[in-house]
Parts: C-alpha cells; structure tokens; sequence
C-alpha cells in the first residue's frame, strides 16, 4: 500500500465482489464489480434497494462479459425482484453503455443529469466535433505530430458508439440538490464538473454514504481533459471548485468510488488530491521557463508508456493543466508558425 493510501480506511479489507454477484456493504445496498476492456480494468456499480424492486447506480460498457455478469446477478442476486430504475453519474461509456439495454429488459427508466444525457447522446450519434477524428486536429494544434499517433487517432471514429452503442431516448432529470427518494430514504444529488460535464455523486446523510462515482477515487486521480468540443475550457479549475462542494460531508462517510474500493477518509482524499494537482502544476510552470506544448509537457507528467487510448487522456490533462495556469495568468500562450499552441511563464 503507497503512502497515501495508508491514510486511508478499507472496512471491508481486501474483500471483493465476484462479477454476478452483489455484496452488501450498507442497509439496503449492495456493491457489484464489472470488468473493463481497458488498463483500468474494473467498474463498481451499485445495487439500493427500492420500493418494489431496485435502484442500480451505472451500468459498465456495453460488451458480452459485462452482459453475462448482469445476467448472472439477474439470475441469483436481484432476490426475485426487478430493476426498476437506472441511475447514472456521468456518460463515460463505463458508467453508461448498458443503460439502454438495462432499462429495455426491465422497462425501466433513465435518470441523469441534462448535460450528461446531452453529450452522452451526442457522443454516441459520433457527431462531428466530439467523435474522434475531432480530437486528431485538436491534439495536432497542441503539438501531437507524429503520424502513426494521429493515424491511430483518426480511425477511432467508432471508439464511444462501440462501447455506447445506444442511449435510452428519454430520461429523468437529476440536478445539483435535488433529494431522490429510494425506499424512503434521501440520496442528495452534488453536482460536479471538470471531468465530465455534469457529473452527479449521491449521498445518503441517513447511511453516512457518498457514491462518488468519478469525482473521487482512492488511489487514482480522476482524469480532467480539455477536448476538442471545448478547446477553451478550464476544466481543473471547475474540478478543484467542485471538491469544495463535499465539505459540509462529515469524517466518516463511506465513500463508494467507481474505481477502488470503499474508503473512510473523504476530507483526507480531498486534500490528497488538491496537493496531487498543485505539485504538477508547479511541475508544469517550471517547465515552462521555455516554449511548452501540451505534447511536450506529457512525458513530465506522465513517465511511462502510453498507448493511444492512454495518450489521448494525457494529452487533454497535460492541456487542462496548461490552461489552468493561463487562467491564473502565469503563463502566456501563442501559436507559433508551425500553427502549434505553445505556453511559456508569463
């Protein structure tokens, strides 16, 4: 266990859900394990009890071994009782490529924030600017040159539909303090941005549980990119911004993330994380005592191999971090002749 982790508390230790199988970690909720077809191989979704049936909160990528593990908790782990909603925290294809295979078979309804189900649907529909060939003229702009990379880029155009290959065509909106009912019980809704566009987190102050979906994680930082669909953006700021909404939580939360496993410490990660960005963000403003791209700045922050999907995520927080420090006004930017974006300290 790193050192940061160690700051942390595991209550159930080691202990992991099977794929198929729910394990209960608080009255009413049960915590379910997903596989991934990427480096980060896992997915936690979860199970709250509801009037009639249940609640489930995202639902893993759309391919057949996370089929077979939803149709093995249908089978054994349900109690006999159906799905009867599905809740989603943002539209990453991890968290929402099920969603209308799931509310199809069990008629059930969507619910989400507006401006996840937005992009979710625009990202699925691969429409121009968000799919991706977009990004190949965004990440050239801002020094990615090599063209095995960008040819790599290029024919990713199906990458999201892939994994999302539709979305439900309705839904129900959940917005930043609303209170959604389940069983009687109040789940708050906290609104987040930075990493996705209106990412939703639920907390329960009867059961002392936040799921934290994206927004914090115990031993990764959540990725904050600036895309192609917002070249401007500054979406660390917002992220940062957004960590301050979790402050009135108390101590001993439960913290169920997507990724890891569930923690007590919420106040302690949250200020691991703010540390985690101000030291690479002064890693980044020294660097930038010369003429920096966000390509050029990548093997700074990121020191080990990365494959395309990998490189695209780095590539837009390299940039993130960019803009941030531009927004504070301590680094300049210009486009050189070349017609790459490039960063130097102010």
């Amino acid at each position: 266990m790193n050192p940061l982790e160690s700051q942390l508390d595991y209550p159930l230790g080691d202990t992991l859900p099977a794929i198929g199988t729910a394990l209960p970690v608080a009255p009413g909720l049960r915590w379910l394990r997903m596989p991934l077809p990427f480096a980060l191989n896992h997915i936690n979704l979860w199970l709250l009890e509801d009037d009639f049936g249940w609640s489930a909160v995202d639902c893993g990528v759309a391919d057949d071994a996370t089929r077979a593990g939803w149709e093995a908790l249908f089978a054994t782990g349900l109690d006999g009782l159906p799905l009867r909603r599905v809740l989603a925290t943002h539209c990453h294809p991890d968290h929402i490529g099920l969603a209308d295979w799931l509310c199809r078979r069990w008629n059930a309804p969507l619910w989400m924030s507006t401006g996840e189900y937005a992009v979710g649907r625009m990202l699925t529909a691969a429409l121009p600017g968000v799919d991706g060939p977009s990004a190949v003229p965004h990440f050239q702009r801002h020094g990615l040159l090599d063209p095995a990379l960008l040819e790599q880029m290029q024919a990713r155009k199906n990458y999201y539909p892939s994994l999302v290959p539709a979305m439900p065509l309705g839904y129900t909106r959940m917005q930043d303090g609303q209170q959604v009912m389940v069983k009687g019980r109040g789940w708050r809704v906290i609104t987040g941005f930075g990493h996705s566009p209106e990412h939703v987190a639920l907390y329960c102050a009867a059961l002392k549980v936040l799921i934290s979906g994206d927004m914090i994680l115990p031993r990764i930082s959540t990725n904050v990119s600036v895309f192609a669909v917002e070249p401007e953006g500054d979406p660390l700021r917002q992220y940062l911004d957004s960590l301050g909404k979790y402050a009135d939580l108390p101590d001993d939360t439960l913290v169920l993330p997507a990724h890891g496993k569930p923690f007590r410490g919420l106040h302690v990660r949250i200020a691991q994380l703010r540390q985690h960005h101000v030291e690479r963000l002064d890693e980044v403003l020294a660097a930038c005592f010369e003429w920096q791209s966000a390509a050029s700045i990548v093997p700074l922050m990121f020191k080990r191999a990365l494959d395309v999907h990998q490189l695209s995520f780095a590539l837009g927080e390299a940039l993130a971090h960019l803009h941030y420090l531009h927004g504070q006004g301590l680094l300049r930017r210009e486009m050189g002749a070349d017609g790459v974006v490039r960063f130097r300290a102010a």
